[in-house]
């Protein structure tokens, strides 16, 4: 494990090179976030895992086993690195080990919000080589990339313009020698209503990675095209016993999410539906329960070595019913099966946020991925923390571990949080719904440059709590950005510059207080901001809230 830690971090050194600064930098000695939510407080009984395994805007899961090693990649959307690349050995305890998208040439994402980019990655393995199935949107489409080791190097992106209707592919190798992409696109003839589309498969040529052969529809609508379902997505396809299995996800990514699956003789079908479908969702569930978990679906099945299966899929934790600033999240539960069919959940069951683990199971807590726990990063290594994400790609190296030892040093750009380019911001998930991130700083000594700490979900919904210098006097501001316009929600000026100033963020579901420590203790600016701004049903798309550090130039007068 040790080897493959290592390159995850040479993969974000190669953006973080130490740069000859034009403008001094903000200096951060250290950023913590911890995490303290009421329905991770259960206790954990012996052989058992919380749900999820994976906190915090990681969806769109896509699962492999190599022997007795499991790969899983998410969705990044907009974020660099893109598609992280996941290891475990009991399907529960998770370390980061690289990224699929780790270099800017791979792939452009400049000019994009937050929630386009890198969409529903599909991961495989045959024959000693891995592959990544994936769609870009309005960043080139669809493309594969391969790897002998799943930490990478990974290569540049394959293109498939054959897919360019659809979206959501992966890829299908039979035990015959012969492989298949399947994915999402336009019904043949077109859609006949809002949110209708088609699952299609076409033969793949291993050696060339390239399709071969026609293209033919494998569902048209959904299990039940009477009920003109919509949204039927996130294909992957399954043998076992001489079945084909089709399994997909229907009713779109929101609180209709469900998982469903048909099966057949043939791999090219006719697939017939299961009678007991959906075998996943959420939907049918009271409002009003407490710590709902919503949006259940978009699921990859996996065999493990005891011979049991499980299913990863994507859920969301909401409060006040609706919101959740954590974005999709990963989930795991068993599968069973019965006259051939797969279940993942019976109908009108809640997810259970504490479940019995594989008969595998290692010991010991899942933080930094789940239950409540505490994660500081001190900056004391030479590149940063596989928990970082930059938005977008970052054109100039403005972050820099080595030059101030021990110090985060961040060269301030001109670009604010609102920008669609690279602003100096690292963005860390949040993973739940109740938590304290803070951080220390170097008060900026020159005037014109502002430093702090940001909550942000996209370039449209963010908080930025910062401190800057004009004309000699130190000021904090609390600054919250909403659709296009932006507003002061509160001020508080510092009799003198300290050395260092401390910042924090506190959030309890839809409330965020801000407060700042000079030395002397720990002092509210602003109590009960509206924190259901940065959720996903008010900001749209896809991604979850981040936090992190974040230095910018100021608009000269």
């Amino acid at each position: 494990m040790r080897h493959l830690l290592r390159r995850v971090a040479c993969g974000l050194t190669l953006v973080l090179g130490t740069a000859a600064h034009a403008q001094e930098p903000v200096l951060f000695d250290w950023f913590e976030y911890r995490g303290h939510d009421a329905a991770f407080d259960q206790p954990l009984p012996p052989g058992h895992y919380t749900n999820p395994v994976l906190a915090g805007f990681s969806p769109d899961p896509s699962i492999v086993r190599v022997g007795e090693h499991y790969y899983l990649v998410n969705s990044s959307f907009a974020y660099f690195p893109g598609i992280p690349v996941y290891e475990s050995r009991d399907l529960v305890h998770w370390a980061p080990i690289g990224h699929v998208i780790d270099r800017p040439s791979q792939l452009r994402l400049d000019g994009l919000g937050m929630s386009r980019g890198v969409y529903a990655p599909a991961i495989a393995h045959h024959d000693g080589t891995f592959f990544v199935i994936n769609t870009a949107v309005d960043s080139g489409g669809n493309f594969i990339a391969t790897a002998d080791n799943p930490a990478g190097p990974w290569s540049d992106p394959v293109w498939l313009p054959e897919l360019a209707d659809g979206i959501d592919p992966s890829l299908f190798f039979d035990d015959n020698g012969k492989a298949y992409i399947v994915n999402n696109g336009v019904p043949a003839g077109g859609s006949r209503y809002d949110g209708h589309r088609a699952i299609w498969m076409q033969e793949f040529d291993i050696a060339r990675h390239a399709l071969t052969g026609p293209r033919r529809v494998l569902l048209d609508g959904g299990v039940d095209p009477a009920k003109k379902p919509i949204w039927i997505e996130g294909p992957h396809v399954y043998k076992r016993d001489g079945w084909y299995y089709l399994m997909c996800a229907e009713g779109g990514t929101g609180p209709q999410h469900s998982e469903v699956v048909l099966r057949s003789r043939a791999v090219w079908g006719p697939y017939v539906p299961y009678a007991g479908n959906p075998i996943l969702t959420q939907r049918d569930l009271p409002a009003d329960r407490a710590h709902p978990i919503v949006n259940a679906g978009h699921a990859d099945l996996v065999e493990a070595q005891d011979g049991s299966w499980w299913a990863v899929f994507l859920a969301s934790r909401a409060y006040d019913r609706v919101h959740y600033n954590t974005g999709r999240e990963t989930f795991l539960l068993p599968v069973t099966w019965k006259d051939g069919w797969p279940s993942i959940l019976p109908a009108g069951k809640a997810i259970p946020q504490v479940a019995k683990g594989p008969s595998f199971l290692a010991a010991g807590p899942q933080a930094p991925h789940s239950g409540n726990f505490t994660w500081r990063d001190e900056f004391d290594k030479p590149a940063l923390d596989a928990s970082w994400q930059f938005v977008r790609t970052p054109s100039t190296p403005w972050a820099d571990l080595r030059s101030h030892p021990g110090q985060l040093a961040i060269e301030p750009q001109a670009q604010d949080l609102d920008t669609l380019h690279n602003p100096s911001f690292l963005a860390r998930a949040q993973q739940h719904l109740a938590f304290d991130a803070s951080t220390e700083l170097v008060v900026p000594a020159q005037d014109g440059v502002e430093a702090g700490i940001a909550a942000f979900q996209n370039e449209h919904y963010w908080y930025a709590f910062g401190v800057h210098r004009a004309a000699g006097k130190y000021l904090l501001t609390v600054r919250l950005h909403r659709g296009a316009a932006s507003e002061l929600m509160g001020t508080a000026a510092l009799d003198k510059a300290p050395a260092h100033l401390q910042l924090k963020i506190s959030a309890d579901a839809g409330r965020y207080d801000f407060a700042y420590n000079e030395g002397s203790g720990w002092k509210l600016l602003l109590r009960g901001a509206d924190g259901s701004l940065l959720s996903t049903d008010v900001a749209g798309g896809f991604v979850g809230a981040t936090l992190g550090p974040y230095a910018r130039l100021l608009d000269k007068p």
